[in-house]
C-alpha cells in the first residue's frame, strides 16, 4: 500500500497540482524496510507517467489557441516557442527542478518534442532526481 501511495504521489507531484513526492519516500526510508531499488522504480515510474500527462495536455491545449478565453497570448506563445527552441529539447534535463520542471514539460507537448526523445530526456531527469533523493534520505537515515 506505501509503494501504491508512493506511485500516486509521484504522479500528482509530476503535474501542475501541488504534491511532495520526495518528502514521502524520504519518511519510509527513515521509518521501515524498503527496497531502495522498487522504491526508486515506484517513484521514477509515477513522476514519468504525470510527465506524459502534461505532456498530453500540451498536445491538446493548441486546439484552444483561437478562442477568446485562451489565457496565452500568441505573442507569448510564439516567445515560448523561440525560448524553447533557443535552448533546444534538452532543457527537457530540467524537468526534476521544481516550479519550472512541470510547466517545461506541457511545453514538449505544446511544440510536439517526439515522444521517444521527450521520454527518454524526462525519464533521465526524473531518475536522476530520486536517485539523489534515495542518498540523502539513505544519509539521514544513518543520521538519526
Amino acid at each position: 500500500m506505501l509503494y501504491l501511495t508512493l506511485f500516486l504521489t509521484a504522479l500528482v507531484s509530476a503535474t501542475l497540482l501541488p504534491s511532495s513526492s520526495e518528502v514521502l519516500m524520504t519518511t519510509m526510508i527513515t521509518q521501515g524496510q524498503v527496497n531502495l531499488f522498487w522504491l526508486w522504480c515506484v517513484a521514477t515510474l509515477g513522476n514519468v507517467l504525470g510527465s506524459c500527462i502534461n505532456y498530453w495536455l500540451g498536445t491538446q491545449v493548441v486546439r484552444f489557441q483561437d478562442k477568446k478565453w485562451f489565457p496565452v497570448s500568441e505573442q507569448a506563445l510564439t516567445k515560448a516557442k523561440q525560448n524553447f527552441d533557443k535552448y533546444g529539447v534538452y532543457s527537457l534535463l530540467l524537468a526534476w527542478v521544481p516550479i519550472i520542471g512541470d510547466p517545461l514539460t506541457v511545453v514538449g507537448g505544446i511544440f510536439r518534442v517526439r515522444f521517444v526523445i521527450f521520454l527518454a530526456l524526462v525519464t533521465f531527469s526524473k531518475g536522476a532526481r530520486y536517485v539523489a533523493v534515495l542518498a540523502f534520505a539513505v544519509g539521514l537515515d544513518r543520521v538519526i
